[in-house]
């Protein structure tokens, strides 16, 4: 009989069978991964080469569709990297860059302390691409001038190309349909620029230098409101910068293999185990580097889906091919989480009692220098303000901003630059099974951020159970792997019910179901009636604790994918 995280027994045969079901897809996943460990780690002529991975780069001022830019570039097989818009020019001698690109934001570039592109931009000798406030900026620096505009231009509008013989722009349509954002325009070109393409509030929409191949688009090319704006990114990226597209799965493999080898050297390494795709890719990809110079650590930290620590820790004790040390922390972890309903404070308090976890566990093992994390590029965005100063930070991910100040240990993390769908290719390659890799999301934190509130030990047990039926009735409806993510929260509210003929005050528990590319943008899914139907008579029939169920039908933004 399959028990869940704290030991306790299912109360009913329904839930066993429920927990068998829904087991399957973990299983598989740690299986796999297991198999992907135990094969020797590449070695000889690749250890302490320096590596220069193929960059398109981008200098962000603020913009709120940088990360778009980045995916729109990647979907072309080319890496591209996100930079603060004042960042200093060590990444001409860390990547071989082909490009850049100056992108949008909120400024005007006559404004005072308006942020301004480094001149190391025009000295690097690499073409330009200015997007928006990234155009009038090529044209406030090169000599040009910018004014107000008469009128903004805001949403759907139409560019009318001027002239031929525009790599930038060519194969596509005489009229263009783009997607405009903006209050200024360019009044005067720069020296050695002509304008190539117009619309009727924008006599330059488009201009460039095709000697010093730099150009200037006033439109938003990443957005899907510009049908044709994919293949202006790629014109720039391949005919003007000149690039290869060998951003490959398995070229992303042996570069974060190299890359491992190089950072660690002879250390030993500690990864924080989830079962999850991101950490089990990063733990292969590590073992790949090292060997046994690798140990995995799984914590229970009392926050995890029903039966999830007992099914991942017996299938490792099985089937060990890699070190696993298993780490029984659930009750330190609510201690922490006391009396705290803070959100951020939440996140912190988690983060700090994994570290400090790692950190004795590294004393025991002795000689531990490095701790390794599948960390994504999603959460180091929205973690830190750091990778622009013009951006916001939006919450702490435990495993970036959630860090103590004070680590004993240097993180080790292969994925940091890589979105979802890049990582579950990474995986493909790897020859993790289909099922593992669209393994929906679940969050560091765990269910201590889908508690709204103070976290306890009973409020845990009474979301497991509401979101083990989610689970289950997405998967009987053919819906999991067609979802980004699908979970239920426990919300901080009680409302009046009746049951039985008689009053009840219980929880609210909410509905999330979301789809999304790469978490950055979310939209809620649109679920079946008869699928909700049947979730919501399970919930409020077998978890005696709630008497309502909800949906939320919030898209992001403005809302998060989480609720906390």
């Amino acid at each position: 009989m399959t028990s869940n995280s704290n030991g306790s027994k299912p109360e009913s045969t329904s839930q066993e069978d429920l927990s068998a079901r829904v087991a399957t897809s973990d299983d598989i996943e740690v299986g796999t991964y297991l198999e992907i460990a135990q094969q020797e780690p590449p070695k000889g002529q690749h250890e302490n080469v320096p590596i220069r991975t193929e960059t398109i780069v981008i200098l962000d001022f603020g913009s709120q569709y940088s990360r778009l830019i980045a995916r729109r570039i990647r979907e072309s097989n080319v890496f591209c990297e996100i930079i603060p818009w004042d960042a200093p020019p060590d990444i001409l001698n860390e990547q071989d860059v082909k490009g850049i690109v100056l992108s949008g934001g909120p400024n005007s570039v006559y404004g005072e302390g308006a942020p301004l592109a480094p001149t190391w931009v025009f000295d690097a000798g690499v073409p330009i691409l200015g997007i928006c406030y990234g155009m009038q900026l090529l044209a406030h620096q090169l000599g040009g001038k910018v004014e107000p505009g008469v009128q903004r231009e805001y949403g759907h509008a139409v560019i009318h190309k001027d002239g031929q013989g525009v790599d930038l722009l060519e194969g596509l349509d005489g009229d263009v349909p783009v997607w405009m954002s903006h209050g200024d325009r360019i009044e005067e070109l720069p020296p050695g620029f002509r304008s190539m393409a117009y619309s009727d509030n924008s006599p330059v929409a488009v201009m460039g230098s095709d000697e010093q191949k730099m150009f200037g688009i006033q439109f938003h090319p990443e957005v899907v409101h510009t049908p044709q704006g994919a293949e202006i990114l790629r014109n720039f990226t391949f005919r003007v910068c000149g690039a290869n597209g060998t951003w490959t799965p398995a070229n992303f493999v042996t570069d974060a293999i190299r890359r491992v080898q190089e950072q660690v050297g002879d250390g030993r390494v500690i990864c924080a185990l989830s079962g999850g795709v991101d950490s089990t890719v990063a733990a292969a990809l590590i073992h790949r580097a090292i060997g046994d110079r690798l140990t995995c650590i799984f914590v229970d930290n009392g926050l995890l889906r029903r039966g999830e620590a007992d099914r991942v820790r017996n299938v490792f004790a099985r089937d060990l091919g890699v070190n696993l040390i298993f780490e029984d922390s659930s009750e330190r972890f609510l201690s922490a989480l006391k009396g705290v309903t803070d959100p951020e404070v939440k996140r912190k308090r988690i983060g700090e009692e994994f570290i400090r976890i790692f950190e004795e566990v590294a004393k025991r093992i002795g000689q531990v220098d490095y701790l390794a994390q599948g960390t994504l590029y999603p959460d180091v965005i929205e973690s830190t303000s750091s990778e622009t100063s013009a951006a916001h930070k939006i919450k702490t991910h435990h495993n970036v901003g959630g860090l103590p100040e004070r680590m004993e240990l240097t993180l080790v993390e292969p994925l940091r630059y890589m979105f979802k769908d890049e990582v579950r290719r990474a995986g493909t390659q790897l020859g993790v099974s289909d099922q593992a890799v669209n393994r929906q999301p679940f969050p560091g934190p765990g269910l201590a951020i889908r508690t709204i509130g103070e976290v306890t030990y009973d409020k845990l047990e009474i979301l497991r159970a509401a979101d083990w039926i989610v689970i289950d009735e997405i998967k009987a409806a053919g819906l999991y792997e067609k979802l980004w993510q699908s979970f239920a929260v426990l919300t901080n509210t009680q409302t009046v019910g009746v049951m039985g003929d008689r009053r009840t005050y219980q929880w609210v528990v909410a509905i999330r179901a979301v789809q999304s590319q790469d978490a950055m943008t979310a939209d809620w899914a649109r679920l079946p009636y008869d699928t909700l139907a049947r979730i919501s008579n399970r919930i409020v029939n077998e978890v005696p604790e709630v008497n309502r169920v909800v949906l939320d039908i919030t898209s992001k933004p403005p809302g998060t994918i989480e609720w906390e």
